[in-house]
């Protein structure tokens, strides 16, 4: 079905689009379909947003007074418009929504410029794509009519149901959500309509956790896949390394989770090394350049752990077709970066080439490996069958060590995963390389050898984007933000974590990196890292072109290296192959063709990389309605983690109802103070209606609850007595009072 954003996307500012082509874009032959169609068309002309030109055919007004926004509700009934780039939200009344529900992708008409500091005030003029197409409610009898209550109280509404879907009534003691899709949404004086398509009797009943989790995170579950012809790869360049030995570092335990690239290692005579990352080659076997294929990942942009196995958003086909399995010789596309005996890059190339891995490297591997003296005579039991290997994996652990130091006095910063022993969440929190939306490191990790992928990967991303970027190439990258957002003065004085006696630097401030390794203290650490954690800004993904190209490249890195997580890594992968097998060469004045795939090889070119054809395809694959679609993904994917891991804490906590426990206040409001209880791992809320033994305020400056009489206070850091006395799996929610 079409979206009002899908037909403003397919018309040009510049060329008209006639009726009948539209209609072939958006894919609609039946009637119904095309009445709707026309009906959108009309209200957009009314709008201004469209027109028609004297050949009938449909086009974008350049200049709208309005804005796209997305919209943002909280539960106390306050709507925003929330616009990109850090532009000032737009508050929307709820009776100027116009039926827009939290998430939507809207069209805005400022009515009210802000003044002081009060928000602009706009109306919606335009839905132009509605993020729930699946509405998690309770069914209620409602004037003998049938209704469902979106659980979501942020969602402003609720939808008739059929008399038939009365069984379904909600049932405290069942907690029996169900699932609900929309046969029509709320218009003018019209309620919107819908059918009950599954029941989720959550009491009790773990097994449904992630399908209801899908639910409220707005995600599909994929079942099938369309299958497409894979393509064969080129093996006219390829340089054949399949008898040098390559290594894949692995935790992740699930047969489907994404491919790791694998590493090789050489060691040069003058003391140099060669560092090979040969990633699988899932770009070379899909035609990108395909329209209708493009279209297959617009509901599926990232692969994700679903507990016992991955939502992979590639087809088991193409996984299998690529996969690197342990002595099978696979194509790759690869990097080879040359190093120092300093541990410096001194150079690049990019290459395709033919890689065979010899060894699966795991977590009781780097422990052995670590705790080996280098001039021990007895191998352990553990290194013994891969005693030849030793030297190899012992310099590609050095070098990621010295590439994380690099990293970190270039200002990046480290920060620990919150501790969590649910035995199913175990491979939802294995490090992920690949992934790059924080904006600071996991740190290295004996326990979990992925840690030590991400240095090298890092630095993988970063070359490729250096090199594309001096070739004037699109990519979809990620940057590092400045942290001066951050007021490191106000959590100090609000968090009462660090020592007052502080040296700062020679300006007078106190730098994001020192203000951790000040905290001394392991629960107030543990809550530093909590703060920082939540108040620094994730990175979206952002379209880098010629025209927006940034300076400062040492900030940037384009993730081409698991092109099996997600789309990002897939399209700057084909854009790595493409210049490999489609960039233009041409000799150099001594007679030989310069190496595009080289570093500094673009000091030596003047001529265009690419014919028309090929650009065309580049600029099909990175455009910003792309880029948005993967950022609006992850920001769903991001979410269903986040509650999977609480559903799962809640679950234990429920066990757990009536007992005592020592817990450390970690984060203080004005109504209540949230505990972690140390021995589960799970956080809870004391609500401040629990404290009646005397009159609680809330001083924001100190950030404690105080009280009127006794003067007794509970503040960040203090370790209290409190039972679980409550649960709530619908709303995440453990609710804790004092002993």
């Amino acid at each position: 079905m079409f979206s009002t954003s899908s037909i403003i996307e397919n018309l040009n500012q510049e060329e008209g689009l006639e009726y009948k082509k539209l209609c072939r874009i958006l894919k609609l032959s039946k009637k119904t379909d095309k009445a709707k169609l026309d009906i959108a068309l009309r209200a957009l002309e009314e709008l201004e947003l469209i027109k028609k030109n004297r050949d009938n055919e449909y086009f974008n007004v350049k200049e709208s007074k309005h804005l796209v926004a997305k919209i943002r509700c909280s539960s106390k009934g306050y709507c925003f418009a929330v616009r990109e780039n850090n532009n000032e939200d737009i508050y929307i009344k709820e009776n100027l929504l116009n039926y827009a529900w939290n998430g939507d992708k809207v069209l805005v008409r400022i009515i009210k410029e802000g003044v002081r500091r009060r928000s602009p005030e706009g109306v919606v003029d335009c839905i132009l794509e509605r993020t729930n197409q699946i509405l998690l409610a309770k069914v209620e009898i409602i004037k003998d009519e049938v209704y469902g209550i979106p659980i979501d109280d942020r969602i402003l509404a609720k939808i008739k149901l059929p008399k038939k879907d009365e069984k379904y009534k909600y049932i405290s003691d069942n907690k029996n959500i169900v699932k609900i899709e929309i046969d029509l949404f709320p218009i003018a004086q019209n309620e919107g309509i819908g059918h009950v398509i599954k029941e989720l009797k959550l009491n009790k009943n773990e097994k449904l956790d992630t399908d209801f989790v899908l639910s409220k995170s707005n995600i599909n579950k994929i079942d099938n896949f369309q299958n497409p012809k894979l393509t064969v790869g080129n093996q006219q360049q390829r340089l054949d390394l399949s008898k040098k030995n390559s290594y894949m570092f692995k935790t992740w335990k699930t047969e489907n989770s994404p491919i790791l690239p694998i590493f090789q290692i050489d060691k040069n005579k003058n003391n140099t090394y060669k560092l090979w990352v040969h990633t699988n080659t899932i770009a070379e076997k899909l035609d990108l350049s395909n329209k209708k294929f493009l279209q297959m990942f617009f509901d599926r942009f990232e692969s994700f752990p679903l507990l016992d196995k991955w939502q992979n958003y590639l087809s088991d086909e193409i996984y299998n077709a690529t996969k690197f399995n342990k002595n099978d010789i696979n194509d790759a596309i690869s990097l080879c970066i040359e190093i120092n005996s300093e541990n410096e890059i001194i150079n690049w190339s990019f290459h395709l080439t033919k890689v065979k891995c010899s060894l699966l490297v795991e977590n009781q591997h780097i422990e052995a490996l670590l705790k080996r003296k280098s001039n021990a005579r007895i191998t352990s039991r553990i290194l013994k069958p891969i005693k030849q290997y030793i030297e190899d994996l012992e310099k590609i652990i050095e070098i990621s060590n010295e590439f994380r130091k690099k990293q970190l006095l270039n200002g990046k910063i480290e920060l620990p995963k919150s501790k969590n022993n649910i035995e199913s969440l175990k491979e939802l929190l294995v490090h992920n390389p690949g992934e790059f939306s924080k904006e600071y490191f996991e740190p290295l990790n004996n326990n979990d050898i992925q840690t030590y992928l991400s240095p090298l990967l890092y630095e993988a991303n970063s070359i490729w984007f250096k090199h594309s970027s001096n070739y004037g190439l699109n990519n979809a990258s990620y940057i590092s933000q400045k942290l001066d957002y951050i007021n490191v003065t106000e959590i100090i004085k609000n968090s009462e974590l660090i020592d007052s006696n502080i040296e700062l630097n020679e300006n007078g401030t106190l730098s994001f990196r020192k203000l951790v390794e000040l905290c001394s203290d392991d629960n107030k650490k543990r809550i530093l890292h909590k703060i920082l954690s939540n108040v620094v800004r994730d990175n979206e993904v952002t379209l880098i072109s010629k025209d927006n190209s940034i300076n400062d490249s040492e900030k940037i890195i384009s993730p081409w290296t698991l092109p099996s997580f997600d789309f990002a890594n897939l399209i700057n992968q084909y854009n790595v192959f493409n210049m490999i097998v489609n960039g233009k060469r041409n000799k150099n004045s001594s007679g030989s063709f310069i190496n595009i795939m080289e570093k500094e090889s673009w000091e030596k070119v003047n001529w265009s990389l690419f014919n028309s054809s090929n650009l065309k395809i580049m600029d099909l694959i990175f455009n910003s309605l792309i880029i948005d679609k993967i950022n609006e993904y992850k920001n769903k994917v991001k979410q269903f983690k986040s509650n999977l891991i609480s559903i799962k804490q809640v679950r234990k906590a429920e066990k757990f109802i009536g007992n005592k426990y020592s817990g450390l206040i970690m984060s203080v409001q004005s109504y209540g103070f949230f505990v972690e209880i140390q021995e589960l791992y799970v956080e809870g809320l004391v609500h401040v209606s629990t404290l009646n033994n005397d009159w609680y305020e809330y001083r924001s400056r100190q950030n404690l609850l105080i009280g009127r009489k006794s003067k007794k206070s509970y503040k960040i850091g203090d370790v209290i007595d409190i039972k679980i006395i409550k649960v709530d799996i619908l709303k995440y929610q453990i609710d804790l009072e004092l002993v």
